[in-house]
């Protein structure tokens, strides 16, 4: 395992210290500053990429109480600001900037709803705009998140009622994509009374008593209180960039600490749950508890466990359900990482479910018992680190990874999750998979 190294560096800025730390070993990515209000900075820079990315990632436990609203801002924050206060004023600002790239979302780490917003800008050294493109780009990014549009002390009415109804279509819609419904309710099942089982999105039913006055409230506490990333990818000079962000981002903060709220139940019987509906193919997942989340030393060899029993073309269920028993159009495993569960999913017929329970736990017994092909193990690390190196070209995957670290508190580089994966063995694979443990078994069934 390489060394760790940390390098701290004090500077001096007025009567305050700025802290910058390179995180982790020398080829790990991303240096570490905190601005005046507290929002931690990450920046790497680098020449491999002609575009700068910038992400911020506003954190929220997972809480059926407040996760429809919290679903709800990123997509009123993004329709307009003080500065660009419509769509097209947001549209035409990006066209000006190269074409450059802005976005919203909400995403689930774990028992963690996550507000990102993120911009895609070209590289002024390759414009000739020199930095005027990346100090509009950045002004824009900010403006929307900390300078909505309201009307007297609420946001624009018009706006939180339109994406009201977007967000109920959006919920709604995944009950017609039948494939990742039976996911969700597998989910929902197992963690039945956790965070975790809260859908990103939220609930329909709480969207009727969303005012546009209590929303802003919400949001002023939420940008006040909750901890708060900046990523920054790209090829930049670092104290500028640290410059222009403490002054852009001076809001005043008082951040609270958020709590880990990881569930980690034992599975003390399985469950069965069956839904009914018009389908024209049944839907199977089956829910496991692996005892390992992201952060514990087995974890590597956790994931190689699951490359082997569903991680791709290699693995047992894609050769012995899909293609040797012929019991399902398609076949595969998936980790929640920061959660520590595993989900199986197939699409099968409807008078095949029994037989196909029945593979599918022969094939992690056979896990368990040792039976591994070096060719289902060989598979499986080149699949994986093969998807890691692709990361390395894509700035959202390299963020995403160094996000997934800070909620698990883990520093490690890419390399260094590539050589973890070299040393897995097949022992420490039969290890791991002694913890793994079937919980809920969810079909989605014709009426």
């Amino acid at each position: 395992m390489r060394k760790r190294i940390f390098l701290i560096k004090r500077e001096i800025k007025g009567s305050k210290f700025i802290l910058l730390e390179e995180v982790g070993s020398l080829d790990r990515l991303f240096k570490r500053k905190t601005l005046d209000n507290g929002i931690n900075l990450y920046i790497h820079s680098i020449d491999k990429f002609k575009t700068i990315t910038v992400c911020a990632f506003i954190h929220q436990n997972l809480d059926k109480s407040t996760a429809t609203r919290t679903a709800l801002l990123p997509f009123v924050l993004k329709r307009g600001s003080h500065k660009f206060p419509s769509s097209r004023h947001i549209s035409v600002c990006l066209e000006e900037l190269y074409g450059a790239d802005f976005g919203a979302d909400i995403i689930k780490k774990g028992e963690r709803q996550i507000i990102q917003f993120f911009i895609e800008m070209a590289n002024p050294k390759y414009t000739a705009s020199e930095d005027k493109i990346l100090d509009e780009g950045l002004a824009l990014f900010k403006d929307v998140i900390l300078n909505p549009l309201t009307e007297g002390t609420a946001f624009k009415k018009d706006f939180v009622e339109q994406e009201k109804d977007v967000l109920k279509r959006n919920i709604e819609a995944l009950f017609n994509d039948k494939f990742n419904y039976a996911i969700e309710r597998c989910f929902q099942e197992m963690c039945k009374g956790e965070p975790f089982s809260v859908y990103k999105y939220g609930s329909v039913s709480d969207l009727p008593e969303i005012k546009s006055e209590d929303l802003y409230d919400f949001y002023k506490m939420v940008i006040k209180s909750r901890p708060m990333d900046i990523f920054v990818l790209g090829e930049v000079n670092e104290e500028q960039i640290y410059e222009k962000l403490n002054s852009l981002f001076s809001n005043e903060r008082q951040e609270e600490k958020i709590a880990s709220t990881v569930v980690v139940k034992e599975v003390e019987r399985e469950k069965f749950v069956e839904e009914k509906q018009e389908v024209n193919q049944g839907k199977l997942s089956l829910g496991f508890r692996t005892g390992t989340r992201y952060g514990d030393e087995d974890f590597y060899a956790l994931v190689v466990f699951n490359s082997i029993f569903g991680g791709g073309p290699h693995s047992k269920l894609f050769q012995n359900v899909r293609e040797k028993e012929s019991l399902a159009y398609y076949a595969f495993s998936r980790l929640e990482k920061s959660k520590g569960l595993m989900l199986a999913s197939c699409g099968i017929d409807f008078d095949k479910l029994e037989k196909t329970i029945e593979i599918i736990k022969e094939q992690l017994n056979d896990i368990k018992e040792g039976r591994i092909s070096d060719y289902e193990f060989e598979s499986s690390k080149k699949s994986i680190i093969n998807s890691y190196k692709e990361a390395e070209d894509s700035p959202a995957m390299i963020i995403s990874l160094y996000l997934d670290g800070i909620i698990n508190s883990v520093e490690e580089s890419i390399q260094e999750i590539i050589e973890k994966i070299r040393n897995v063995t097949k022992e420490d694979v039969v290890k791991v998979a002694q913890k793994v443990k079937l919980d809920t078994i969810y079909f989605l069934n014709k009426k």
